[in-house]
């Protein structure tokens, strides 16, 4: 099976590559998935039987600062994507995000709820779950939340920083969902792509949390448990987006093929017992 890699150089594209060391690789500047042209030469040149769409504008706070760039990047590029597919007969498996629901239900939400996007972070990952549903017949919608994973910002890593600069911290505790690890997730996403059980899925390491307990597992776990840790709401945590405020994701439809990934606690404590 030939596999292709948009992002290659994100941390789930690193990751997919470490354990699919002969998937083609795309990543910009060599290809930008906006340059409609360039992805579809790509497609053609390489013609994959599966293309994991990791490539995405992931910054959610610059998606609300520049909304048009976010539908760019993820709406559109996934439409170049899927065009491309369609035209070489290639399956999509497209990273999507827990933000296209707007954190109401109260619960966990299932593969089969109804999605409503409460930012543009989330209209955008939206925007391009529906090209992928309306251009292909053959695909996976993979929703994920909260990766965390080896090079670039993430939570883990932040969190360990902040407290180390200010001696304290303040945390939201009314913002809840999967912490998921990349290695973890890019397995599951190699599992699933070859099971030929096309539709939607929701990938995320087992359990969900708020930010202000998560938080407090990081700073014990890392030798840190006594930085003071202040809980606080979303309405005081000024930010430029506006996150759902429960939305963890219950993984209903992988577990029925055996692809359950571990729980987050056990995740967390092997990222940081890994070197850096």
């Amino acid at each position: 099976m030939q596999i292709m890699i948009t992002g290659a150089n994100g941390q789930l594209g690193q990751a997919l590559l470490r354990i699919l060391p002969g998937a083609v690789g795309l990543a910009r500047p060599a290809v930008d998935i906006t340059d409609a042209d360039a992805v579809e030469r790509a497609v053609a040149a390489h013609r994959p039987d599966v293309i994991v769409h990791a490539a995405a504008l992931t910054d959610v706070d610059g998606a609300a600062r520049d909304p048009d760039l976010a539908y760019r990047i993820n709406g559109l590029g996934t439409q170049a994507v899927a065009l491309a597919a369609a035209r070489h007969g290639a399956v999509v498996a497209y990273v999507s995000s827990n933000e296209v629901f707007d954190g109401q239900a109260g619960r966990p939400y299932t593969e089969f709820d109804s999605v409503r996007a409460i930012n543009p972070y989330g209209a955008s990952k939206l925007a391009g779950e529906w090209f992928i549903q309306h251009l292909l017949q053959r695909f996976y919608i993979m929703r994920t939340s909260w990766v965390t994973g080896r090079g670039g910002r993430n939570f883990v890593h932040r969190i360990q920083q902040l407290a180390d600069e200010r001696g304290s911290l303040r945390v939201v505790n009314d913002e809840v969902a999967n912490p998921t690890f990349v290695d973890d997730l890019a397995d599951a996403i190699t599992r699933l792509i070859i099971t030929d059980r096309y539709g939607i899925y929701h990938l995320t390491n087992s359990g969900h949390v708020s930010r202000y307990d998560y938080a407090r597992r990081i700073l014990a776990l890392s030798g840190r448990a006594h930085i003071p840790v202040e809980p606080i709401t979303l309405a005081e945590f000024k930010r430029a987006s506006t996150p759902p405020p429960f939305a963890p994701l219950a993984n209903h439809m992988a577990a029925g093929l055996g692809i359950v990934l571990r729980p987050w606690e056990e995740a967390l404590q092997d990222f940081l017992a890994s070197p850096i």
